[in-house]
Parts: C-alpha cells; structure tokens; sequence
C-alpha cells in the first residue's frame, strides 16, 4: 500500500486477523463478540450495501441506538469506501431534515420506531433507500445482510479521501459538515496509542455514544488499533460503571462521567485497583474534580483537547505530570500556536487565539468553500475558535471560547440555533442563549429573554416547545425574562454580562 493509498479498515483488520478469537466487546448482557465477527459482520453489511448501489464515496446517514451491530456498520462504511454519516438519536425531525437534505445520502439507516419519519424525510431529500437496526442487532438491514458474502475487500482509498461526515453548527446556525478523511482518523489514533500506552492486553470501558468524535473515532480507533477489548455498555450510568471498573484498565469519559463517579458511594481505590488510566475530554475538566478524583482514588486524570474538526490536538502524558486546569502538550505530528487578532504570534503566558495544524486536520467543509477558507490561515493553520495560553513548559491551557458554544454535558451546543427558534415564538421579542456553571452537566442551557406587546408564553410552556424541535442537551434548563438584553455601544448582546449576572443559577444543583 503506497503512502497515497489508505483504508482505515485496513489497519484496523491487522488486529482484527491477528486477534480473531479475542473478544472485542464484552456486552452489558453478557454476550461476547470477537475480533472475527467484526470482521465477519462488517463484510456482509458492506457486501450489502454494495450489492444495492451504494458506491465509493456516497455518504450513509446513520441514525440508531449504540451497539455491537451499529459499530459494524461503521466498519463496513470504512471498508466499502462509503462516508459515514452519523447522527446523534436525540436528533428531532426538524433537525434531520437539514442534514438529509444537505448530506444527500445515498442510504439512511435508523432505528425502527423513527423509520416512518425518516421515510417522509428521505422522500423530500430525494433518498430512496431507508434500512432499520435496532439496537438489539435487529431489524431490516442485518435481516437483508445475512445472506450476503463474508469475503469482502477492502475498497482502496487515496489518504485525502473522505471516511466520515460529521457536522458542527455554526454561530449562524447553520451547521457545517465537517469532511474527516482516512488520514485525518489514521494518524490521530496512531499517535493517541502510542502516547496513551494502549496494548492488546487493555480493556477499556466504552460508555460514550458512537455518534461522536470521542466514543466513535477515540474510543474505537484506540481499541481497534491496539487490539484491546472493550467492556461495552449502552450509555452512562454511575452504578454499572462502578461495577465494571474493577475488570477494565482505561476509561474514556466527559466531565460528568467523573463528577457522577464522585457521587458513588461504592466508588473507592479498591474499585479501580486494575485501572491504569482515566481520560476525560469533550468539555473543561474543573481542577475541583481533579483533585477530589485523585483523592478518592489515587488517580490522576489525564485530559486532552480535541475538536470535531481536528480529533485529537494535544494530551497530558501518561508518564509525567499531568498539570490540572490544562489540556497537556500537544501531540506527536500536532503544531499549536496562540495568536492575537491579527494572527501575530504571542509569547508564552499570553492568552489569544488558539491555532492547530497537522494531519488529524480536515481539509474542508462540506460544499462551503468560503467557511474554509475563514477558519483556515494562509499557512494553513485552523483557528479553533477557542482562546488558550501556553505555559513555559508547553503546556496548553484552554480558557475560553471565541465562537460562543456550550459544552453541556460533553456535547456542543450552539446558541445561535435555539435562539432563531426562540425569536420565532409569539411573545418573544429577543432572546440570547448562554452556559451557566452546573455541577453534573459542566455548562446548562439557559435562555434569556424580553417578552414582546403580546403575551409571552410560561417557562414550563416555552421548554417543552422546544423539546419537540431539539435534541434533549440543547434544551434550556431554565427560562428567564428580563426587561432588556444588555448590549454595547455597537449594539452586540453582551452575553458576557447575563453569564455573570446569573451565574449562581445552579449553586445549589
């Protein structure tokens, strides 16, 4: 295979071979899945897909519940040279059909109970295959797929070839479709072994959701690359993590995951005397929890910085300190930089802009080339929208963010996009969205608004509106309406001052 030429599959499949009796996923229920029936699994769903006109390149909208059977999918997208287009399942219609229609996929797999939806959506976007999984391995494609041949070869793609199409909504509100090749995913799983320590004989606990960099291309890149098992459960729960820490050596998590650790009362040293690593990401880690973590279980967690756009930038080191409050170094093949607004590059200590370059960096949005060339420098830095420092030693701290999203519970939340339909409401004359402090989630969703002449509708009226159009994170927590949005001489919402005016909102959550 020459340096062009690059399947992510391919690597994988080393392991996969090498390791074919292994298991690869222990399941909640019990079931265990090994290396060959990925291999085997992933084959007939790519043959399948093939089979129905699906080719090199097409994109597959994917929308189901976490399971062995969806991460075969996954891997069957890879090896088939398809892109895969996965969606997070709190998802609503209104949501989906921006995706679909600018996506245009060539298939859209879902869980059965939204395959009514999501055929009216496929007839408007013009997509004329829809298929169900559930997430008990059931449904229309894997009853379709197992007739279908268990020798598949891995479709040859050129390194810059798109793997994966995930989206990350602008402070517009329009999402953007962020093109993640075999290269990008490759190299950032390469290096994130090597600096992590993975090795076949690790078993990681994956509680994370698959519709996402951190569960999807972390997650199961380490593990496949490594060849490490993984303990598999269908999402978080503070209980059964407690009960399956003692059998894994690495966990991956946000924030939350650790702070509803802490509330466990079983949760001591003895529960974790096989673990070698604890990770966390997707959001700010409090130096709080840091500590408190350490304290109850003698372990340091290491954080890392990542973005959808970019997978891993920089990470503290498994050997050395890992410094509270910052995001590590950053990582082999990863050039960081802090500059200021004019893109001249400041001093150690100094906060600015912070700036990435390397190969874990997509080339381009999907079908907007003037959004490329916005977020890209000439010498093809990609300014990350958030604001950093780095210290003396190299080490890189994230202090805030330039582009005004919430992190609430590891999932990116973008205020502009629940403002436009706040703003739409009858009653409502203006809103602003902003993050305040909570001790589970990290940040809470919570809007701030100024009623219009007419009636403005109820708190508890307005929230469930909006849990009919968005997906639960995004959902305010509360609802408050004030008089007047603060702004500046320019007339531009100061959020900055609602952020401090409300900030004790949840002190006592």
């Amino acid at each position: 295979m020459s340096q062009s030429e690059v399947n992510l599959y391919s690597s994988f499949q080393k392991q996969f071979l090498r390791h074919a009796e292994k298991p690869a996923l222990f399941t909640g229920n019990g079931e265990s899945i090994s290396f060959q029936d990925l291999e085997t699994r992933s084959a007939r769903l790519a043959s399948y897909l093939t089979q129905s006109g699906v080719i090199p390149g097409d994109r597959v909208t994917v929308q189901v519940q976490k399971s062995p059977e969806a991460v075969c999918l996954y891997l069957a997208c890879l090896r088939a040279g398809f892109v895969f287009h996965p969606l997070n399942t709190g998802y609503k219609p209104a949501e989906l059909e921006y995706y679909i229609g600018d996506a245009r996929p060539a298939a859209i797999i879902c869980d059965a109970g939204s395959g009514d939806v999501m055929q009216q959506l496929a007839g408007k976007a013009g997509v004329t295959k829809v298929l169900t999984l559930n997430a008990d391995g059931s449904g229309s494609l894997p009853d379709a797929a197992s007739e279908a041949s268990e020798n598949f070869e891995t479709v040859t793609r050129d390194k810059d070839d798109m793997a994966a199409l995930l989206y990350s909504s602008g402070t517009t509100g329009v999402p953007k479709g962020i093109m993640l090749s075999h290269e990008n995913l490759l190299v950032n799983a390469q290096s994130l072994i090597e600096f992590w320590g993975f090795t076949e004989n690790d078993v990681l606990l994956h509680a994370l959701p698959i519709f996402h960099v951190h569960g999807l291309f972390v997650g199961l890149g380490c593990a496949f690359l490594s060849g490490a098992s993984m303990r598999w459960a269908p999402a978080f729960d503070a209980k059964q993590a407690v009960e399956l820490l003692p059998e894994c050596t690495v966990m991956m998590g946000v924030p939350t995951y650790y702070t509803r650790l802490l509330g466990e009362a079983a949760f001591d040293k003895n529960v974790v005397s096989n673990m070698r690593l604890f990770i966390s990401g997707s959001a700010p880690l409090l130096e709080e929890t840091f500590n408190e973590f350490e304290q109850h279980s003698g372990h340091r967690i290491l954080e890392r910085y990542g973005m959808t756009e970019t997978n891993m930038n920089t990470s503290n080191p498994l050997v050395g300190e890992r410094k509270a409050g910052t995001v590590g170094k950053p990582l082999p093949g990863v050039e960081v930089r802090i500059v200021d607004d004019q893109g001249k590059s400041l001093v150690e200590g100094e906060i600015g802009n912070l700036q990435v370059r390397g190969n874990n960096v997509f080339k381009a949005y999907w079908n907007m080339p003037e959004k490329t060339a916005e977020d890209f420098t000439e010498d093809n830095f990609f300014n990350t929208g958030d604001k950093g420092r780095i210290d003396s030693d190299s080490y890189v701290s994230i202090v805030g963010r330039a582009k005004d999203m919430i992190i609430s519970g590891g999932l990116n939340v973008y205020p502009k996009e629940i403002e436009l339909l706040i703003d739409n409401v009858t009653g409502v004359k203006e809103s602003a969205v902003i993050g305040l402090a909570h001790s589970d989630f990290g940040e809470a969703v919570v809007a701030v608004l100024v009623a219009s002449g007419v009636e403005c509708p109820e708190e508890t009226e307005l929230i469930a509106r909006l849990k009919e159009q968005l997906a639960g994170f995004k959902v305010p927590k509360r609802v408050l309406v004030i008089d007047e949005l603060p702004r500046n001489t320019m007339g531009k919402v100061q959020k900055n001052v609602l952020r401090e005016q409300y900030k004790d909102l949840f002190s006592g959550t």
